[in-house]
């Protein structure tokens, strides 16, 4: 017989009062939903929801379980289309091949007859990637062999050329660490320190002219062109530093201040600092009667390096105590110091890409390139060159950089950055590259060493095209001298 509770759930569309599934020898009237605590009557309810359903009612569900059994792959006609008379695939064939690979990856020998098989064999199942070209156009990455699929030509990495597309012979050129005899100016033009001399090249017209003679009794230590391109600073091995008009050949003033020669120059507007054995920095206003504003001190030997950052705030100084400094515009002790070079620090260089990032380069017993932020004080990250860091330059262009390199291997490197890989490695010099400059237009560097020659390269790209020859570099080929 029936049970009266599921003849009461059929006639009625919704009952007054739940019923209880109990047994047919008790009695229904005994229990009473009010009388039940509630714990219980929960549970009756969640029992009887799934035991009274009707069997002529549809459950639908919130979830999908694919059955392999119920699938027909049939009506995706995922196989292979026979081509026309003319011998050429439609158009549906095509997409069909495309999809195909998609799905169960490129037709192969030892794969046909498995694909020929009833596609449901391969769905869901786990396997290994198939190797996918990185330059398809397809949404899919297929592979080359996939028919009807056009690709793209894979971007190859710029090319730096391998020789210098000029070389000067710079006789006199001092093979000495610590100085920095070498300036490109704004307006184009190459400042050269050879002994007691200092020799301009003009990079447009290739014109040689001799700006100055110091005398027997003195030499050149350093050159640095002012931003504007008219003025040049000078220091001598007497402690004195000389502003030139180059336009006119002419001395405008020479200031004093240091006891020992002065190796290192920066230029800040009209601020021109100025590092010395004696081991202080001295900050000159040039518009000023006075030889100098104030005196930097911190260093405990020769300061060999100094660079202005390119919004003019802070100063970078590096010395033979292998320490890295850094100062801001009005202070007289460095703000942030910098201890974990284990040689001299004369390769300084800022990024003109990102706000207070400073390189940094080492001697021979350190080797390394670092990385600063100054905005925060930390340190980024480290190099190991494997050869004396005598200068850093960084690209305008690109966000690149370059080094020049002394003991062992005199190579000229160019880094991208911040993943510093190679992207070449320039050799040709003799000698240590103690010298480096880089052309107003950021394309080309001029690099210098004691083998007494200038080397001009090609290096990095123009702000509009990288593959753009610089135009110093197309104008002129061949080896002269620059005296």
């Amino acid at each position: 017989m029936d049970d009266p509770t599921l003849s009461n759930q059929r006639n009625q569309s919704v009952p007054s009062t739940p019923s209880l599934n109990v047994p047919t020898t008790m009695s229904d009237s005994s229990f009473h939903l009010e009388n039940l605590p509630y714990r219980t009557m929960h549970i009756n309810r969640m029992i009887n929801s799934s035991y009274n359903r009707s069997p002529s009612r549809t459950i639908y569900s919130d979830r999908f379980i694919p059955s392999r059994s119920g699938s027909n792959f049939a009506l995706f006609d995922i196989s292979n289309s026979p081509t026309s008379t003319e011998g050429k695939e439609d158009g549906s064939g095509t997409y069909n091949s495309l999809l195909r690979a998609a799905l169960f990856g490129p037709d192969t020998p030892d794969k046909k007859d498995s694909l020929d098989a009833p596609a449901c064999r391969n769905i869901f199942r786990y396997k290994t990637e198939t190797k996918r070209s990185l330059h398809s156009l397809s949404p899919f990455g297929l592979d080359d062999s996939v028919p009807g699929i056009s690709h793209s030509p894979v971007k190859t990495p710029r090319k730096v050329p391998r020789s210098p597309y000029k070389v000067l012979d710079a006789p006199a050129l001092q093979d000495d660490f610590y100085l920095n005899l070498v300036d490109w100016s704004s307006n184009n033009v190459l400042a050269v320190g050879l002994g007691n001399c200092v020799y301009l090249w003009n990079a447009c017209c290739s014109k040689v002219t001799k700006l100055c003679d110091l005398g027997i009794d003195d030499s050149v230590c350093s050159v640095s062109w002012a931003q504007r391109g008219t003025h040049l600073a000078v220091g001598t091995s007497d402690g004195e530093v000389e502003i030139w008009d180059a336009s006119r050949c002419q001395r405008v003033r020479t200031m004093e201040g240091h006891r020992l020669r002065v190796g290192a120059l920066a230029w800040s507007s009209s601020l021109l600092s100025s590092g010395s054995r004696d081991k202080s920095i001295l900050q000159r206003d040039i518009r000023a009667p006075d030889d100098f504003a104030s005196k930097l001190s911190g260093h405990k030997s020769e300061v060999c390096g100094l660079k202005w950052s390119y919004d003019n705030r802070e100063l970078a100084s590096g010395g033979n105590d292998n320490k890295l400094f850094v100062w801001n515009q009005h202070s007289t002790q460095p703000v942030l110091k910098y201890c974990e070079h284990n040689a001299a620090v004369k390769a300084i260089a800022w990024s003109p890409h990102l706000h207070g990032l400073l390189a940094s380069g080492g001697g021979t017993a350190d080797r390394c390139i670092r990385f600063w932020n100054t905005t925060t004080n930390t340190h980024l990250s480290c190099m190991d060159t494997g050869s004396q860091v005598c200068n850093l330059v960084w690209s305008k262009n690109v966000n690149e950089l370059v080094s020049t390199h002394g003991y062992s291997q005199n190579q000229i490197i160019v880094w991208r950055y911040p993943t510093m890989s190679k992207l070449a490695t320039l050799t040709g010099h003799t000698y240590r590259v103690l010298y480096l400059a880089i052309s107003p237009d950021g394309q080309t560097i001029v690099t210098g060493a004691g083998d007494e020659t200038l080397r001009f390269w090609n290096v990095f790209p123009s702000p509009k095209s990288q593959n753009t020859d610089s135009e110093i570099g197309a104008s002129s080929f061949g080896r002269t001298t620059i005296r």
